[in-house]
């Protein structure tokens, strides 16, 4: 049995879930829910273009407002354009209109919008909301991974689950956006990742970073979980580091988080780093993965897009969840000796999602070790 009574922590049964340690699946990027009230899924496309422009799609089919919801499909399509403008759509879709196929990634909602990959390798991603459409095509450069199963576990009997496969850590995107009847062919890099799970968010996260990108040889996903209150606010770290498209490191435990900078958001009243690191030591080789904010993408509580009636609700319950995202300077350090052996720096977007109430929040904060929920005897 697990040894907390509330836990909260990364799986790495893989037995349980029928996965392999050390090979992703195409299975493992189809449909992973049926649909049944509590469940939620999305799968999830970002990319930096080479014109400047940046793109966000998201894939839902669940509202994550704070009351439960039936199937409530939404597609999101974000577009910050090269001068700073942003263009923030979402839309819901019928429930009649969603689809997502076993087995494979195979995802649609309502005519022209499909979210298709094959084989772990080549992704289609179309989707229009507003006056903006984009169609996209993202070829993986890094083969999909995941942090042990994917498999975030909470409660007594370890039953709840937030789960997530980044599918493609990093790709080559081509293809095209049109905003306003103008149509941008360009290229770039670009990223999927694909989560789901069986319990609201807000019942067992307080909030988490979350971000990727690349810079020179390098490609870089970090993450850090805090878990509600009741979970004792336990932390979930997770790291991934690949050059040259090989991963040289992804265990936790090696991981120390740090955040600098804080302040509070005006209009979320939230904290927030304006500087987030991650370090991770390797023997003699010390990493250093460090997000610099340069201005912010989206500052919205998390109700501004539920109905009226569902925003109500929230309030009654004081709900106050916030989603920011940042655009930045992403900087990797490699270390060795002691000495700056390799540094590169790129732009970025990362982001903080918050489901619980601000808390204190320290400037500095150290994973001591990898929370790993090991298998039932």
């Amino acid at each position: 049995m697990f040894d907390h009574p509330e836990l909260a922590a990364l799986s790495d049964d893989y037995a349980r879930f029928g996965l392999e340690r050390d090979a992703v699946r195409e299975w493992e990027d189809g449909a992973r829910t049926d649909n049944r009230a509590g469940s939620y899924e999305w799968w999830y496309f970002d990319a930096h273009l080479d014109d400047g422009a940046k793109v966000v799609v998201v894939f839902m089919n669940k509202d994550l407002g704070a009351a439960g919801s039936p199937l409530s499909p939404q597609l999101r399509v974000n577009l910050e354009l090269p001068d700073g403008t942003t263009s923030h759509n979402t839309i819901a879709i019928p429930a009649a209109d969603w689809s997502a196929a076993s087995g494979r990634t195979d995802v649609r909602m309502g005519p022209g919008n499909r979210f298709h990959g094959e084989s772990l390798r080549e992704y289609r991603i179309q989707a229009t909301a507003g006056g903006l459409r984009v169609d996209f095509t993202l070829t993986s450069e890094v083969p999909a991974w995941r942090p042990a199963t994917g498999h975030m576990l909470f409660g007594p009997e370890g039953d709840l689950e937030f789960n997530w496969l980044p599918s493609v850590p990093q790709g080559a995107v081509r293809g095209s956006y049109t905003i306003d009847g103008v149509r941008h062919e360009t290229t770039g890099v670009g990223y999927h990742d694909h989560n789901w799970g069986n319990v609201g968010l807000p019942k067992i996260i307080n909030d988490w970073y979350w971000g990727r990108g690349q810079a020179g040889p390098y490609t870089v996903i970090a993450s850090f979980i805090t878990g509600a209150e009741k979970y004792g606010f336990a932390e979930i770290p997770i790291f991934m580091l690949a050059r040259d498209g090989r991963i040289i490191g992804d265990d936790p435990a090696k991981m120390t988080f740090e955040r600098d900078g804080v302040y509070t958001d005006a209009k979320t009243g939230k904290p927030v780093a304006g500087i987030v690191r991650y370090t991770y030591v390797d023997d003699d080789d010390t990493y250093v993965v460090t997000f610099d904010r340069e201005r912010d993408l989206v500052r919205n509580p998390l109700t501004k897009d539920l109905p009226w009636l569902k925003r109500a609700a929230a309030r009654l319950v004081r709900f106050d969840g916030a989603y920011l995202r940042f655009a930045g300077l992403l900087t990797i350090e490699h270390h060795k000796g002691g000495q700056v052996v390799e540094a590169f720096a790129e732009d970025a977007i990362w982001e903080l999602m918050y489901f619980g109430h601000a808390r204190a929040t320290v400037a500095g904060s150290s994973v001591p070790g990898r929370r790993v929920a090991r298998k039932r005897h």
